[in-house]
């Protein structure tokens, strides 16, 4: 259980690339220390000199279901405070980190899932991968930034306002998904992505990921810092605790942001 880093286990792929895989049963809801956590080591994962690609996954039913809403329940305002922080940093490092990151998604890919996969250079999806951002039921807000880097901006504001959520085939129409595999294939798919930008010279890998992140059109970090403002405002006007309280009773336990 955790956030773990290593390496694949047999033959040349396991050159230049980095698995930094998450484990919160039963859903990948991360607490705050889970966020820090996972920047932590995909930060550390970028900096290896030895390391030209990331895989970003997770174990379980789901790729992640965003921020334990029973700890900020339980917790109150500093947890608010923590896992706003703690998904700024985990965001953060995936879209700052020194090679590109490949996030290998299965099933669910909620709240701050999407701010992952967002930030994260390629997406490959199992079949059944759903990806969306339920924020408005969880009485926060934010994240909209990344879902805007995978759907066009009016299916965006769509599936926010309603919470619904897009398949991995969908998203794969859109051009935002790479490639959409059975679940059971999903590992060796990423894999196979990686080994081919792994198989790139290191300091021209780095140098290509610094660059392209210069282009961007949006900067993804501040735009979601100003996005968090108003989460905090729901919070601290009571709406967001008003929603939060009738929370909690889903298909998923523990649930995200």
């Amino acid at each position: 259980m955790g956030v773990s880093t290593s390496s694949p286990e047999k033959g040349p792929e396991k050159d230049g690339i980095a698995v930094v895989t998450v484990d919160f049963p039963p859903v990948n809801a991360l607490p705050v220390d889970g966020w820090f956590a996972l920047a932590d080591a995909v930060r550390a994962a970028g900096r290896d000199p030895e390391v030209r690609c990331v895989v970003l996954a997770a174990e379980g039913r789901g790729f992640n279901a965003g921020v334990d809403i029973k700890e900020i329940q339980a917790r109150g305002q500093s947890a608010l405070v923590g896992a706003n922080r703690g998904c700024f940093a985990a965001f953060s490092a995936v879209y700052e980190c020194e090679v590109p990151v490949v996030a290998a998604v299965q099933g669910f890919c909620l709240g701050g899932g999407i701010g992952l996969v967002g930030n994260a250079d390629v997406i490959v999806a199992s079949e059944d991968a759903a990806f969306g951002l339920p924020e408005l039921d969880r009485g926060a807000l934010g994240a909209a930034t990344h879902l805007a880097r995978l759907v066009p901006q009016h299916l965006m504001r769509a599936l926010y306002y309603t919470s619904r959520t897009a398949t991995a085939a969908e998203l794969h129409a859109h051009g935002s998904v790479w490639r959409v595999v059975p679940r059971e294939e999903l590992p060796s798919a990423a894999l196979e992505l990686a080994r081919e930008i792994a198989a790139k010279d290191g300091e021209l890998l780095r140098l290509a990921k610094a660059a392209i992140n210069g282009i961007d059109p949006v900067d993804v970090r501040r735009s979601y810092r100003f996005e968090q403002g108003f989460t905090y405002e729901a919070s601290v006007s009571g709406v967001g605790d008003r929603v939060r309280d009738t929370f909690g009773r889903n298909s998923f336990g523990k649930d995200g942001d």
